[in-house]
Formats: C-alpha cells, sequence, structure tokens
C-alpha cells in the first residue's frame, strides 16, 4: 500500500514528540532563580502580525516549561531614536521610548530574548534597526551577556528574505555576546520565519512551527543556564 506520510508530517511529528520529551525533561532552576523570557516586537504596525507571532512564540515556550515568565513588548507606535546611540543628542521635546525598556531588557531574571520583525525588501524594519543600535548602552557592562537569543520574521512574501533577516538580527546580536539559537530539532532551521499574507498566522502551518520553536528553544536553554548557574 502506498504511503501518504510526508516528509513534513515525519517532521512536525518528530517535533510534537521532542515537545513532549523535553517537557518531561526539563530541568527546573536553582531555587530562588527566576527563567523570564521576553519578546520584542519591532513592526511599525502596533499589535500586528509580529506581535502575534511573538505571541505564539512566548505561548510554546511556557507550554514547555510553565514555570518561566514571558513578557511581549510591542514596539509600534513608540518612538526609539537610533541617534542617541552614535552620542546625538535629541532635539528639545523630542520623544524617546527606549530607557523604559532598556532596565526591563538588563534585568537578570530576563534570561532570553527573541526578536521579531517584519521583511521590508529582505532586511529587518527600521523600528528594528533602531531598536538593535539602541542596545549599544549594554556594552557598557556587557549585561546582555550570556542572555539566550532567537528570531522571528513575518513576511507578506513566499521569498521575502526571512532567513536574510534572522541573519541580520543574530548577527548583531552576537556583538553582544549573547547565546543564539535557531529552532532546535527536528527542523533546526536559523529562526521563525512564517509568511502572512492576511495577517493569519494559520496560512503558513510550517512557518507557524518554526515560530514556536523558536519559543521553546530560547525557553530550553534558558532554563538549562539557570539551572548550572
Amino acid at each position: 500500500m502506498a504511503s501518504n506520510v510526508s516528509r513534513r508530517s515525519i517532521l512536525a511529528g518528530a517535533g510534537a514528540a521532542l515537545t513532549t520529551a523535553a517537557v518531561a525533561g526539563a530541568q527546573a532552576p536553582a531555587a530562588g532563580r527566576k527563567v523570564k523570557i521576553v519578546a520584542v516586537a519591532c513592526s511599525p504596525r502596533k499589535g500586528k502580525t509580529t506581535v502575534a507571532a511573538l505571541k505564539a512564540a512566548l505561548d510554546a515556550a511556557q507550554e514547555a516549561y510553565p514555570s518561566i515568565e514571558t513578557e511581549l513588548i510591542d514596539l509600534g507606535g513608540l518612538r526609539i531614536p537610533a541617534q542617541v546611540a552614535a552620542g546625538v543628542e535629541l532635539e528639545p521635546g523630542e520623544k524617546d521610548d527606549f530607557p523604559s525598556i532598556q532596565e526591563k531588557l538588563a534585568d537578570p531574571d530576563v534570561r532570553g530574548i527573541i526578536i521579531g520583525t517584519p521583511s521590508y525588501f529582505g532586511a529587518m524594519s527600521s523600528l528594528c534597526k533602531a531598536f538593535i543600535e539602541r542596545l549599544m548602552v549594554y556594552r557598557k557592562n556587557w549585561s546582555l551577556r550570556d542572555k539566550v537569543a532567537g528570531a522571528v520574521v513575518v513576511g507578506g512574501a513566499k521569498y521575502g528574505g526571512h532567513e536574510l533577516v534572522v541573519m541580520q538580527i543574530l548577527g548583531c546580536l552576537l556583538t553582544q555576546d549573547m547565546i543564539l539559537v535557531g529552532e532546535g530539532r527536528p527542523g533546526a532551521h536559523r529562526g521563525g520565519t512564517i509568511q502572512t499574507a492576511k495577517d493569519e498566522l494559520a496560512q503558513d502551518p510550517d512557518g507557524l512551527n518554526s515560530v514556536k520553536g523558536i519559543g521553546r528553544r530560547v525557553a530550553e536553554v534558558a532554563v538549562k543556564l539557570a539551572a548550572s548557574a
């Protein structure tokens, strides 16, 4: 009898099994050591697809590791002036929302950070680039060092440069001495990439699985590091 089992269905089944195994064998962080995962949505469209994708990643992380805490920061509608990173002072009255985010990310309990952005012309959004440039402040005392980092990229086109953008983000975070991860087994892709032509994640089930994989993998490594600290 001919088999109707596809490679994708095998991988999906393997992924579900690995997730179950991860939950069963998850190491709990040592007493008093919290693990928090923060996702930052860098789309100018507040509350849209990038936020939904990151929420899916955080939900998957918490499902796999119920003891962790999660927070989603939506940069949509916020002002993140990039020139501050270069020492250029703001104009009088110019708004800067980055300081409210800065303290959150430097929190020692934050052991994992996921950055999400839409792909615009095969590159991260200008808001994402400005946000990453402002991360320069953390290099003064390396407060992002050894935090776990992952990337999620959304876009309307099937070949919209998603993985190029993932690599752009991870390359920037490498300079913070962060620990970079992909989505983990069985796919082990570089990041979560999803096509969402109409702002519906369900249109791309394989992409949605990769996004969830990022959440689980960031949480997995963060929990292991916290337990061994």
